[in-house]
């Protein structure tokens, strides 16, 4: 049995629903509120300003939430033992534990975050996001996957 077969997952379900459903749903939203503004207009009746300008910052400030916290997460990590497999779309690469230099975690943020920083970029460049499983019935517990990950990687360094 090959040590991919019995990788863990590392990286949460929910990345899938944040990278690819959230933003059609949100963008979609956005949409069809200024379409029934412009309808409003187009009947004739008085259509407040608010109702244009609401959803076009809302459209901004969805796009910079997006681009900034959801967007670069990888979409799966697995565990391996010595090293985690990195999958972005159908590309993947395999990151030794021993060739990453720091793991942080961002925790206050939604959805909260590890970014693994690397000696030399890889595939995906100089660091990797993912977002790991999250309780919610601990939201201010440091996250214990980002504290093993730290102690693992400091000892692989060791070695």
């Amino acid at each position: 049995m090959r040590a991919a077969d019995i990788a863990r997952r590392i990286s949460s379900r929910q990345t899938f629903f944040l990278k690819r459903v959230f933003p059609v749903l949100w963008f979609g939203m956005v949409v069809l509120s200024l379409a029934a503004g412009l309808a409003g207009a187009r009947a004739g009746k008085a259509v407040p300003a608010p109702v244009f300008i609401v959803p076009l910052v809302l459209f901004v400030v969805g796009y910079a939430v997006i681009r900034r916290l959801v967007h670069d997460l990888a979409d799966e990590v697995f565990d391996e033992g010595d090293a985690l497999r990195v999958r972005f779309g159908s590309d993947e690469e395999r990151i030794a534990l021993a060739d990453i230099i720091n793991v942080g975690y961002t925790q206050f943020v939604n959805p909260p975050r590890i970014t693994l920083t690397l000696r030399q970029p890889g595939r995906f460049g100089r660091e990797v996001s993912f977002s790991p499983p999250q309780s919610f019935f601990a939201p201010f517990v440091r996250n214990r996957l980002a504290s093993e990950l730290i102690e693992r990687v400091e000892a692989a360094r060791q070695r």
